[in-house]
């Protein structure tokens, strides 16, 4: 059995710094309890911009532009060691790590922001990068368009993990193209939570025969620091719970593991049987005795990295 840990608490809102010491902390709080996977949610670094939900794209424009500027000075470079802190910390506790992140692409435009997540195995190698295919509604204000050349199952020390980031998780074509790789652990940190999303995950998990990890930031207004430029606007009831978490567990072929961890901070530990997810596909593998290549094919292009785009 392996010890998994969900990260159920807020960052240091838009402070990159204070959000990672937060997190090298979270990691050796795992490890204590005995974690070998940690898992933050989704834009955890430095947290998720609910700003461009809040604030309109027209009149309140040049909020967004302030509230932007922040969020680009506190984003991860990757090509400048963004992520070393928690890679070192990784291999200081054995412990593989799946994060969602902020990325801005240093190599590139060193301007455009994308929504990521990492994954970090046991030795502090970078197993591997995903950025957010299709940012959802207002997000497009905030985040370039992913690619596929991250769109990968990876083989880690505790299973073979894949992620895919909020929305991007109804996305038929792009979770077939994660069950055709053989997954174990099915990651989805997200921004979303409640009922449906909650069904989803139980869906993933039947659909997949995989282990499916859901997560959000549990984050009430307290949580965020006042002096964010115009917070009294974007948070005018100081007792909001602005996301309710529910980080959950779902077992391979459906069931509930641990949780939902519903308006609770803190870290959600359970056990999983890795191998029990490709026994499980023994009454229906979607990309192998129940599949049918005659009849469809899937194509992923992951021959380069598309770094700028907009709409």
């Amino acid at each position: 059995m392996t010890k998994i840990a969900i990260v159920q608490e807020p960052p240091v809102y838009l402070n990159l710094s204070a959000s990672m010491e937060r997190a090298i902390d979270l990691v050796a709080q795992a490890a204590s309890e005995g974690a070998r996977l940690l898992v933050f949610p989704e834009a955890w670094f430095p947290g998720y911009p609910t700003f461009c939900w809040r604030l309109s794209p027209g009149a309140d424009m040049g909020k967004t532009d302030e509230l932007f500027a922040l969020l680009q000075a506190n984003s991860v470079d990757l090509s400048r060691g963004g992520m070393t802190p928690l890679q070192e910390a990784a291999v200081e506790h054995d412990m593989v790590i799946v994060a969602g992140y902020q990325e801005i692409d240093g190599e590139v435009s060193g301007s455009t922001l994308f929504n990521s997540c990492i994954i970090i195995d046991a030795d502090g190698t970078i197993a591997n990068n995903h950025r957010k295919l299709m940012p959802t509604n207002p997000e497009r204000m905030i985040w370039g368009f992913g690619d596929g050349s991250g769109l990968n199952v990876v083989e880690t020390a505790v299973g073979r993990i894949g992620a895919l980031l909020c929305w991007e998780n109804y996305m038929p074509l792009a979770r077939a193209a994660l069950y055709a790789q053989n997954i174990d652990i099915y990651v989805a940190p997200t921004w979303d939570s409640g009922d449906t999303w909650l069904a989803t995950m139980q869906h993933i998990a039947r659909e997949g025969g995989c282990w499916v990890i859901g997560c959000a930031t549990s984050l009430e207004a307290s949580d965020i620091p006042n002096d964010i430029p115009h917070y009294d606007i974007l948070f005018p009831n100081k007792d909001e719970w602005v996301n309710s978490g529910d980080a959950v567990v779902y077992k391979p072929f459906g069931g509930i593991a641990a949780g939902p961890m519903h308006r609770e901070k803190g870290l959600l530990m359970t056990e999983i049987d890795v191998p029990a997810a490709r026994a499980s596909r023994r009454k229906f593998d979607a990309s192998g005795h129940y599949s049918r290549p005659d009849v469809f094919t899937l194509t992923v292009d992951r021959s380069h990295k598309r770094s700028v785009s907009f709409i």
